[in-house]
């Protein structure tokens, strides 16, 4: 319905002037030709309608589409958004992570950046110096995997290739895709809080096993496609259409600064490998056995691009807690292990939790097995577990190059008893668990146990894990349960819950967030959740979340050698202790299932490597003390939390690849530098890249002086760019200047680094909080160990974008490309769509039929904005005195204003539209009924700063529209500076509008304007008396003040509310006939007061709660209302 293209639209024609605004249109441009092909013409006569006037006609999308393109054209013609140092103006810098290129940007990259574009218009409006830059992302694995695919694809089928329809190939291929649906399924629901997942590729878009045709799938030709059998042709490909549609959504962008990464970009190559030996020189890179996610089948590494699902995960570190059987004979199938060293092992990550087991669980019909390790000893676990441990091995503190294999060899596993056995032949064996209160704990049955996770043995905590202990409680109530798994009483019942970590939250205002303090969270949360069984999974899941993540950020020992510290502090100094007697050894799986292209599952091996040290203590000490102290916003406490428990876990990563696109490690070019150790300063290069690339030069493979304009002729040669060069720029000032051609360029680069750094807001996805985030601010630590005041300054996270209340996702058709969103509902429409689908973590909801209403809403008040300005509307004189209401508006005015500036310095863009927008809109509502239904015109003062004040409050959010409407005000484009509302006249208002629907039935029933002139008089002067903003001084006066008082006395709002608001509730809740009927039923005046589209926004806005109602409603009302001819 919205296939008809945009109407072509003329430009803009200005006015020069040698100051420019902060969006770089003249301050003082006026329209001097306007052009829309008569759609002005047409919205004031009605031939519109030939377009059509329903929600499928696109004549107002066409028409804010028009004002978008000239706008663009603008801020193009004139370097908008280009932004250079500037001493002694305030700055603001503002980063995005930048995409992958491996395909067009869709609706969920627009979410998350548009936190970051809202803020910087507003940091504008404020008079700020911004710079917003953005790069394309190339490094890494996809890229390359995809080519080779292609390539491969080429050869075996041709070009274009006949791919086999009905071969046993084809069948396994779809099958394999298949699983790797599954798999990937798997992989979303267990991925664990804190932690991160890359975005699939677009090789495995739509769920094809074949490049060329995820490429067909992209909108390429066959003639096209196989030029991508080349890595560089997708980096030729792929950004400039990125830049093209973040052009169409109306970014706020410095081209200039543009990049791409890899070693196709020489200087990018260069300003990494200068990184890397900078973390070299401090010693924050090492070289040795560690933990890689590993491919039995395959017999090595398995790198991203080896990968069909599980792309981003990285190894998760266990302690495997040693609960040592001593049963004499041991049970069942282990009788003849009887004086052996055998163990259950059951994976934790809260070791400081130990002091708190009363049971181990198993699952009763899992299959476990008896494998011995290198020292003798014997593990009772899974066979999976098993398999990883012998790939594994642990480390001696005294030398970090010693390492001790848990397996003879590399790879062999022992079993000890075949078959493998069933875990009810383990039910009731005695253990004794180290640290526990307990000196003999028993094993015990539990259902919900994933073999596919950990060991298959759990070792029960009940006082901090909410699965433990409501499995407990089951296993204590219920003696008939405990007899089918043949467990004696004694086993069960002495067993009461021992508290071991205390946690205190103090309630929070700004998360809404209640305070609480518990000994045994875990209990106290099953208990304010109301869960009862095992089958409460969502409830599970929520109090997991709580006591998990308080636990360690607001926890304190209760017990052991240990008592009184933070959780945060003694779990570390509990895991030492656990490794040095023996009692514990650590275990590596997978964060989330990967799956190896040869379709089998990995596992963790420790392998040779290079790895940045995360977590050493002195690095993590500096980066949490930044995180914690005044210097640093992570602008909610549960954003805050994260990062603390990120910080807590994170330990040495892997930073080095042998295959993939990027830059090589500068000592040791056998390896490539993986994809997140590549972008975690980046930030820097921003402001030093159009001195080193020039313009449109994304790779710097052409650098040409003549290029550059607006006096910009300094650039320095990718060959001279060495250490030196890189120190000088962003060291310190003692620093010798380098020899280079252009002394110049070399200069403006440490200018625009002094001014710009540090980083003042990172936008960003929650998921990289568990990664790039965390590593950002540990690398910024390193570089500038001694300068803490170049550290990133916030960082904001959002969740996750849902398409119509789903998960998009190109399998099943929800989803959205970026580019085809602008074209079916406008720029400024998907724009104040996301503005409003949520900025908190959870995940936000982007409606259709809300980015719908905003293309209607931004047409009707900038349809208001030319009749206010232009002289369309009756309006009093601007120089006429104020009356009460007008006074009343005015004041609400500043409220809003006042309330939007609060929303928008918290990131809080979702409230800053509803009071900036939509309350905005309502107070005018108001305002405008009341002046119409008492026969007094609005004042043109306060409808012409209602116009200004409606564009400026949303022209961070809706550009395009709102920079239109400034042009007709006149009104230069800075913030609103606005007095402070007065609190009792903002009452008067309200309750003004309170009453207006039962005053306007009155004067419906009056049928008689001097009555209604009268009775608004009354109500007018009774509110103002009844709120307290004004005093009576005559008798009359103060007869009017006894009726006011009881006008807003508990009694009549209790009458009034039973008679009027009860009535009114459920005819919002009846059906929709009841609704027209009830609408229909009242009086209206012989013409209609609004235009059709207006009216139709305001039944939107009125009728909100009924779940059915739309556009289609809105404009049958209105023709049932006022029919064709009245």
């Amino acid at each position: 319905r919205r296939s008809s293209p945009p109407v072509e639209m003329a430009s803009w024609a200005f006015e020069e002037s040698p100051s420019s605004s902060r969006f770089g249109v003249a301050k003082t441009a006026k329209f001097a030709v306007i052009e829309r092909r008569g759609l002005e013409a047409a919205a004031s006569s009605g031939e519109a309608k030939k377009g059509g006037e329903g929600p499928s006609s696109t004549r107002r999308r066409d028409h804010i589409m028009g004002i978008e393109a000239e706008v663009r054209s603008a801020w193009a013609a004139c370097g908008a958004f280009e932004a250079e140092a500037a001493e002694g103006v305030p700055k603001f810098f503002v980063t995005f992570p930048y995409p992958y290129m491996n395909g067009r940007l869709h609706l969920g990259h627009a979410f998350s950046l548009t936190k970051a574009d809202f803020a910087a218009g507003f940091k504008r409006l404020q008079g700020y110096n911004v710079l917003f830059p953005f790069g394309f992302h190339c490094t890494g694995m996809p890229i390359q995997a995809a080519a080779n695919k292609l390539k491969a694809e080429i050869e075996a089928y041709g070009d274009p290739p006949a791919f086999p329809e009905s071969s046993s190939e084809s069948a396994s291929a779809e099958r394999r895709t298949a699983s790797e649906a599954s798999v990937e399924a798997k992989v979303a629901a267990l991925a664990k809080k804190g932690k991160a997942k890359k975005a699939k590729v677009a090789s495995k878009a739509a769920g094809t096993s074949y490049q060329w045709k995820a490429m067909e799938k992209m909108g390429l030709e066959a003639s096209e496609i196989s030029a991508f059998a080349d890595p560089d042709a997708w980096l030729d490909y792929f950004p400039p259409l990125g830049k093209a549609d973040l052009e169409l959504f109306g970014a706020s962008i410095d081209w200039r600064r543009s990049f791409i990464t890899t070693s196709r970009n020489p200087a990018y190559d260069s300003f990494v490998s200068w990184q890397f030996r900078k973390l070299r020189e401090a010693e924050r890179v090492s070289y040795g056995k560690r933990a890689n996610v590993y491919s039995v089948v395959d017999g090595q590494v398995c790198a991203d691009h080896d990968r069909a699902s599980g792309e981003g995960v990285g190894p998760q570190e266990y302690v495997l807690i040693k609960l040592r059987m001593v049963d004499s004979p041991l049970p069942g199938p282990l009788a003849a292990l009887t004086g052996r060293d055998v163990f259950l092992v059951p994976a934790t990550l809260r070791p400081e939790t130990m002091y708190g087991q009363t049971n181990c669980y198993v699952l009763p019909d899992g299959e476990y097995g008896a494998f011995e390790q290198a020292n003798g000893e014997v593990f009772v676990c899974s066979r999976r577990a098993a398999l990883g441990l012998a790939h594994q091995g642990a480390f001696d503190d005294a030398d970090a190059s010693s390492f001790r294999p848990y397996a003879t060899s590399f790879g062999a596993v022992v079993s000890l008893v075949e078959p493998l056995f069933a875990g009810r032949d383990l039910l009731g064996a005695a253990l004794r668990a180290p640290l526990a209160a307990y000196e003999t704990v028993y094993t015990l049955p539990l259902t919900t146990i994933s073999m596919a996770k950990g060991t298959g043995v759990v070792t029960s905590v009940p006082s901090d894990a909410p699965d433990d202990w409501i499995a407990l409680k089951e296993l204590k109530d219920d003696p008939e349960l405990r007899d089918s798994y043949r467990l004696a009483a004694s086993m069960v019942e002495p067993f009461a819950v021992v508290p071991v970590i205390r946690v205190t939250v103090v309630a929070s205002e700004e998360s809404a967030a209640e305070g609480w303090t518990s000994d045994v969270s875990a209990e106290f949360w099953c208990e304010k959740l109301g869960v009862t069984s095992q089958k409460d999974v969502v409830k599970l899941k929520q109090a997991k979340n709580e006591t998990y993540l308080h636990g360690f950020n607001n926890g304190v020992m209760l017990v052991g050698a240990y008592a009184g510290k933070r959780v945060s502090e003694a779990k570390p100094l509990v895991k030492k202790d656990l490794l040095a007697t023996g009692e514990a050894c650590l275990y590596f799986e997978p964060e989330s299932p990967v799956v190896s292209r040869s379709g089998a599952e990995c596992i963790v091996a420790h392998t040779d490597q290079w790895y940045l040290k995360y977590g050493e203590p002195a690095w993590r000490a500096a980066v949490e003390a930044h995180v914690a102290g005044p210097n640093f916003d992570a602008y909610n406490a549960e954003n805050l939390a994260r990062f603390k428990y990120t910080l807590g876990w994170m330990r040495e990563w892997a930073c080095s690849r042998l295959f993939g696109l990027g830059t090589r490690i500068p000592w040791d070019p056998r390896w490539v530098i993986e994809s997140l150790s590549d972008s975690t300063i980046y930030m820097a290069y921003y402001t030093v890249a159009h001195v080193l690339q020039g313009i449109d030069n994304l790779d710097a493979s052409s650098v040409d002086p003549a290029a550059t304009r607006r006096d910009r002729h300094h650039l320095v040669a990718p060959t001279e760019l060495d250490d030196a060069v890189w120190d000088y720029v962003f060291g310190d000032d003692d620093r010798t200047e380098p020899a280079v051609a252009d002394r110049g360029a070399l200069a403006a680069m440490r200018r625009e680094f002094r001014y710009w750094y540090p980083l003042d807001l990172r936008v960003s996805g929650k998921d990289l909080i568990g990664n790039h985030l965390t590593m950002c601010l540990y690398n910024h630590a390193a570089l500038w160990p001694t300068r803490p005041e170049l550290w990133p300054r916030s960082m904001y996270c959002n969740g996750f974008v849902l398409l119509d209340g789903d998960k998009m996702s190109k399998s099943t058709g929800n989803f959205l490309m970026l580019e085809e969103a602008c074209r079916l509902y406008s720029t400024d429409g998907v724009r104040f769509a996301l503005a409003g689908a949520g900025d908190t973590l959870e995940d936000a909801n982007f409606e259709r039929k809300r980015a719908d209403a905003a293309v209607v809403m931004l047409y009707v008040e900038e349809e208001f904005a030319r009749k206010v300005c232009g002289g369309g509307l009756d309006l009093r004189d601007a120089a006429s005195p104020k009356n009460f209401m007008d006074a009343a508006f005015e004041n609400e005015l500043n409220a809003l204003a006042n309330e939007t500036t609060d929303h928008f310095e918290h990131m809080r863009w979702r409230d800053g539209a509803v009071s900036g927008a939509f309350n905005l809109q309502l107070a005018r509502d108001a305002y405008r009924d009341w002046c119409y239904r008492s026969m007094t015109p609005m004042h043109a003062a306060l409808a012409r700063r209602y116009v200004e004040l409606a564009a400026v409050l949303i022209v961070g959010t809706v550009l395009s529209v709102a920079v239109s409407a400034l042009f007709l005000t006149d009104k230069e484009e800075d913030w609103v500076t606005v007095q402070g509302a007065n609190l009792r006249l903002k009452k008067c208002f309200s309750c003004l509008c309170f009453f207006m629907p039962i005053v306007i039935a009155a004067v419906a029933l009056a049928e008689d304007w001097s009555v209604a002139k009268a009775l608004y008089w009354f109500v007018d002067t009774a509110t103002t008396v009844g709120c307290g903003y004004a005093t009576p001084q005559s008798k009359f006066g103060k007869l009017v003040c006894v009726f006011a008082l009881l006008l807003v006395s508990p009694i009549f709002l209790t009458i009034f509310s039973t008679l009027v608001l009860y009535p009114r509730a459920l005819i919002r809740n009846a059906s929709k006939q009841h609704v027209l009927d009830a609408y229909n039923s009242a009086s209206h005046p012989q013409k209609p007061l609004v235009s059709k589209d207006e009216f139709a926004l305001r039944f939107l806005m009125q009728a909100r709660l009924l779940e059915e109602s739309d556009l289609h409603d809105a404009y049958a009302l209105y023709d049932k209302i006022y029919p064709e001819g009245q």
